[in-house]
């Protein structure tokens, strides 16, 4: 009776500190939706130049998810997520000189930084909570982290955007009305002092968990044996590499086009709802709208999952529900088309949870490597806006929401319905 307590505790411990993990990651990825309206009007951007924000931040992912994997190997998974956020720590810290300069290359500069200790701190959790429990209930698991990575999220840029952005119409509309060049550059330049306390305590806040992640009690997993799954007709016995495994190919291009549905939903909102005729002070507000209708749809995966519906299936429906959604959105307009944006977050809320353990599924000592790829799909974030960007251009907003966001959803219930299931004899 004792031991089973005790393996409970040491369980809820190790969920415990994963779920810490995963309420950074949404602090700090979804900071981008304040971000860039904050740095559009303080760099005096356009929209293809503002959307670099997430090009720098989700580029680094697949850069340095393969070399994150190799650093793993060298310093196991504990020491690995310390390192990474002492990195995004000092990704944090660059934001000093580049609001001091309001030099939007070092605002770039610092973004890529700090996704190169999120793709090291994410190719460390997310097999890590994937594997420390049954693999049919993995989606489960991960969508208590994504509970915490949305709750974080939700308050990120409401807490980012009061400091920041806080009465950003007036200041947008002084910056217009003034005919001084040293005027404008004057409150250009304290607008772009706002961003710089924050971002020092995150820094403080980031090497503070460092060290509190490198002196826990958080156990080493063993990836060398494989995971328990019926299901599967292929184990990593006898592979030479993760080119052997077709659906851990087929669920990194699924994770590529997840993330960029989710970028343009969450962090692409604001730019959508501006080109509706919204004001920066409302706008700004509109990613925890995404954010809340994410955090409801982890509940519902945590509810049914996988009692009452299987994780592939939920990935079925949330595909097709994406689908109707984004078409709903050319349709509509004012808020009835920021609502339909708003509500893919419902839509896109099981999608990690479910591609992820479906494609490392079977992986076993090639799991490490394998989640380095899946990681690597993240630059579906970096990518997929400027192409939203560049066809905004020509064929308008809405039509480039379409042609950007339909494919996504198209390949995400490709893969649910039949691309998980891909094996090589």
């Amino acid at each position: 009776m004792s031991a089973s307590v005790s393996r409970n505790s040491g369980y809820l411990y190790q969920i415990t500190i994963i779920g810490v993990l995963f309420f950074i990651f949404g602090f700090v990825t979804w900071l981008n939706g304040t971000l860039i309206p904050f740095l559009k009007l303080a760099c005096e951007l356009d929209t293809m130049q503002a959307l670099f924000v997430t090009f720098a931040f989700y580029i680094s992912y697949f850069f340095l998810a393969i070399p994150s994997s190799q650093i793993l190997k060298r310093t196991g998974f504990k020491n690995g997520m310390a390192l990474g956020l002492l990195v995004m720590a000092l990704g944090c810290l660059v934001f000093i000189p580049a609001a001091n300069a309001r030099a939007f290359p070092l605002f770039l500069t610092g973004l890529f930084v700090q996704g190169m200790g999120l793709a090291l701190l994410q190719t460390a959790s997310n097999p890590y909570i994937s594997i420390i429990g049954p693999i049919e209930s993995a989606a489960q698991r991960i969508s208590i982290m994504g509970i915490c990575n949305k709750v974080a999220g939700i308050l990120s840029p409401l807490i980012l955007s009061s400091i920041v952005l806080k009465n950003a119409t007036a200041i947008e509309q002084q910056v217009l009305a003034a005919t001084d060049a040293v005027q404008k550059a004057g409150l250009l330049d304290e607008l772009a002092g706002r961003v710089v306390m924050p971002y020092v305590v995150m820094a403080v806040v980031l090497a503070a968990l460092a060290v509190m992640i490198r002196q826990s009690a958080l156990p080493e997993i063993d990836t060398t044996g494989e995971p328990a799954d019926e299901g599967a007709t292929v184990t990593s016995a006898g592979r030479k590499s993760i080119w052997e495994f077709p659906h851990l190919l087929l669920g990194a291009l699924a994770i590529f086009f997840y993330v960029g549905a989710e970028v343009m939903a969450g962090d692409g909102i604001g730019i959508y709802g501006r080109s509706l005729g919204f004001g920066l002070d409302q706008t700004k507000y509109f990613t925890s709208f995404t954010l809340a209708a994410m955090l409801l749809g982890y509940v519902l995966s945590i509810a049914l999952i996988p009692k009452y519906i299987s994780q592939q299936n939920f990935l079925k429906y949330s595909a097709i529900l994406g689908l109707a959604l984004t078409a709903l959105t050319y349709f509509a307009s004012g808020s009835a088309a920021v609502t339909s944006v708003a509500l893919l977050g419902l839509a896109n809320a099981v999608m990690w949870p479910a591609i992820f353990p479906l494609a490392i599924n079977g992986l076993g000592r090639f799991t490490q490597i394998g989640s380095a790829l899946l990681i690597m799909g993240i630059a579906g974030g970096a990518i997929l806006p400027q192409v939203y960007g560049l066809l905004e251009k020509s064929v308008g907003y809405q039509a480039a929401f379409q042609i950007t966001m339909l494919p996504c959803y198209v390949y995400i219930l490709y893969f649910a319905m039949a691309g998980h299931k891909l094996r090589n004899p």
